[in-house]
């Protein structure tokens, strides 16, 4: 068995889900960019991914793809239904999100995330070679560097929260947050996407365990762990070149067109969660509406909202909720050939989404919480005219990085109906200072700077970027 000087380890494996007849494999694009970032670092160096390939049942053996070794870890229905379902996105997800829907606790979901990270750190340990680095990605898989350690304490380990840490407060009411937070402790480094989840982890760390703990640093017995924000970011050149192709541009006048040539559209990217604000969003466009402000025949709003974890009860009634409130929108506000809100549920390759982001003169992004959220990004590299008005909620990552959006809380109706109707009315000086900045900084801080830097504070011999070219 090949053995790899860089492992990565992820809920999920980054390839598509049916795999070609001759056994071809491709990677496939990851909400929260993993993928983008890696892909170009791990062609350099041995490496293997560590993930669960999709479905239930027996491990599938898989080829390499691009020269990196696909380890795939099996889940039962049960660990399906209990682990990922239950403890992750039933327990943690809204915990970590401020209890935005009521976390449950279930003795038996907690012996499923157990059971599963330990499968998935044996997994590990049997793919790492001595004194190799491993990355362990988001809140599936909290204890995995814990158990690791046990397993083999040669590796260098590092530990990245895709999603925001929550305060003390919240985290306390986990039944098992001692054991999570040691799990998470056995990294050599922490990351967060900002340094508030960092200060939130160090707090809870010195109250629950007793430990010394800083912002940055946390003693363990005779070991030291680092902690530190490493905001995570995007290809902006990739999605630049993508929004300039002409098929893509193309494809961006007929959207406008078959949207009825309106005056200005408004547009939100989201999956379908109860964290991503659609219903708050929806009630303040339908509030605009009634009340003048925004006409059906000049401004069109583009709702996006691609099913996630459709087994799960609360996503299930969010779904009902959201499809309810369209409707009444539209009946009220709509006429024929000219709906007020064009709703869709069906997910959209990259250069559907570049034509969409080309198209639209305001980008909604308003979640109620949100560790980063790369649609804001996404939509700014896209504006490569500079032109565009990015209405970003308070309490997204991506907030702390782009203070020159239009800046709302998503909690205040009035507030965010205000933010709405600014981000319409900017006159186009305004707006291209805006974007400006804006993409100044994405192409300073891309996906590939975001590894890098993650990377070479976990390695601080330096020794793996040198092995990955991170140079290139």
């Amino acid at each position: 068995m090949r053995q790899s000087s860089l492992v990565v380890v992820a809920n999920r494996l980054p390839i598509d889900d049916s795999v070609a007849p001759d056994g071809a494999c491709e990677w496939r694009r990851s909400p929260g960019g993993l993928v983008s970032a890696l892909h170009p670092l791990l062609r350099h160096t041995p490496a293997t991914w560590v993930g669960w390939a999709g479905g239930t049942g027996p491990a599938p053996a898989l080829p390499d793809v691009d020269g990196v070794r696909m380890h795939s870890v099996p889940l039962s229905a049960e660990d399906l239904r209990d682990h990922y379902e239950g403890f992750a996105n039933a327990t943690l997800w809204p915990l970590y999100h401020d209890s935005v829907e009521q976390p449950e606790y279930h003795r038996s979901w907690w012996e499923a995330y157990q059971r599963v990270n330990q499968r998935f750190a044996e997994a590990t340990a049997d793919m790492a070679e001595p004194g190799a680095v491993v990355w362990v990605q988001d809140y599936h898989l909290q204890l995995v560097p814990g158990l690791l350690r046990q397993l083999r304490p040669d590796l260098r380990i590092g530990f990245f929260l895709h999603v925001p840490f929550p305060p003390p407060e919240l985290f306390m009411q986990l039944p098992r947050r001692a054991e999570l937070l040691r799990g998470m402790l056995g990294a050599d480094l922490i990351g967060f996407q900002r340094s508030q989840a960092a200060h939130n982890f160090a707090q809870l760390v010195a109250k629950v365990l007793d430990v010394p703990a800083t912002d940055r640093r946390i003693t363990v017995g005779d070991r030291v762990v680092r902690i530190g924000a490493f905001p995570v970011s995007i290809d902006t050149v990739e999605m630049a070149a993508l929004a300039t192709r002409p098929d893509v541009a193309d494809r961006a006048a007929r959207l406008r067109r078959d949207l009825g040539s309106p005056e200005q559209v408004i547009l939100s990217v989201d999956r379908m969660d109860y964290t991503k604000g659609i219903e708050q969003r929806l009630k303040a466009y339908s509030e605009l509406l009634a009340n003048g402000h925004v006409k059906v025949r000049d401004t069109v709003l583009v709702q996006v909202a691609v099913p996630s974890r459709e087994r799960v009860g609360q996503y299930q009634i969010l779904r009902e909720r959201v499809e309810r409130e369209v409707g009444r929108i539209n009946g009220e506000y709509g006429r024929v050939g000219e709906p007020a809100i064009h709703y869709l549920t069906q997910p959209f390759d990259r250069a559907e989404l570049a034509a969409l982001y080309r198209v639209a003169d305001v980008m909604a992004v308003t979640p109620l919480r949100d560790g980063m959220n790369l649609v804001a990004k996404e939509y700014v590299a896209a504006r490569v005219d500079d032109t565009g008005a990015l209405l970003l909620s308070e309490f997204a990552g991506a907030a702390a990085e782009l203070p020159q959006a239009y800046l709302v809380n998503p909690h205040d109706l009035e507030g965010l109906k205000q933010g709405l109707l600014a981000a319409l009315r900017a006159g186009p000086d305004d707006l291209g200072a805006r974007m400006r900045a804006m993409r100044a900084h994405l192409h300073r801080h891309d996906i590939r700077a975001w590894a890098r830097s993650y990377l070479s504070a976990l390695d601080d011999s330096g020794s793996l970027l040198t092995r990955l070219g991170a140079a290139d």
